[in-house]
């Protein structure tokens, strides 16, 4: 098993060592079937995490370096000693940082009230010409009003540091190498 490929699977999933040999084992060397095995063994912890309390955790905050933008986000895990690790610290420091930078108002496009879809999609059917089927001009709307969601709900968002995956992704990856159950509580984002 080559050290190089290793590297590289940890570099992309966080997983520990061990498991990045197993899954390249499993995978005969394969990279890309490694991260597949990886991501469904991840899938399966993250699930069997979700009904665990989260207690513990920690504010993570960030002032732009101008002074005019300020962030916290209260983020949370099952126990303090996860909450003072290095890497729990990162994410929270990190997720402030996304905050700062892309400005959501939402957490998840569940917390979008029914006035604010309805109004953007009046703004979607708006802008498409009236000559289109219904079941097209659907299909747009919807689609435009998913984008909506992946521009101002931070978990729908590509993570700044890696546009490859979304905060929710980003969210899973440290659960399943973290081994705990995280979630984002609240955030709150200062400007002036």
């Amino acid at each position: 098993m080559k050290q190089e490929n290793i590297k590289k699977l940890r570099e992309k999933t966080g997983v520990g060592v061990l498991n990045c040999q197993k899954a390249l084992k499993e995978s005969n060397g394969d990279i890309n079937k490694a991260l597949e095995i990886l991501r469904k063994k991840g899938q399966k912890i993250v699930e069997s995490k979700k009904s665990r309390a989260t207690n513990e955790g920690r504010i993570g905050s960030y002032v732009h370096a101008n002074g005019k933008i300020g962030v916290l986000v209260k983020v949370v895990c099952e126990t303090d000693f996860v909450a003072k690790t290095d890497e729990f610290k990162q994410l929270a420091h990190d997720l402030a940082m996304q905050v700062a930078a892309r400005n959501p108002k939402w957490l998840n496009a569940e917390e979008v009230s029914e006035e604010i879809k309805e109004k953007e999609k009046e703004i979607y059917k708006n802008e498409i010409k009236e000559d289109k089927p219904k079941d097209i001009m659907e299909k747009i709307i919807n689609g435009k009003l998913e984008k909506f969601y992946n521009e101002n709900c931070l978990l729908r968002q590509d993570f700044i540091k890696d546009g490859d995956i979304t905060i929710k992704e980003l969210l899973k990856r440290k659960i399943s190498s973290i081994g705990e159950n995280i979630k984002i509580k609240e955030f709150t984002r200062f400007e002036l």
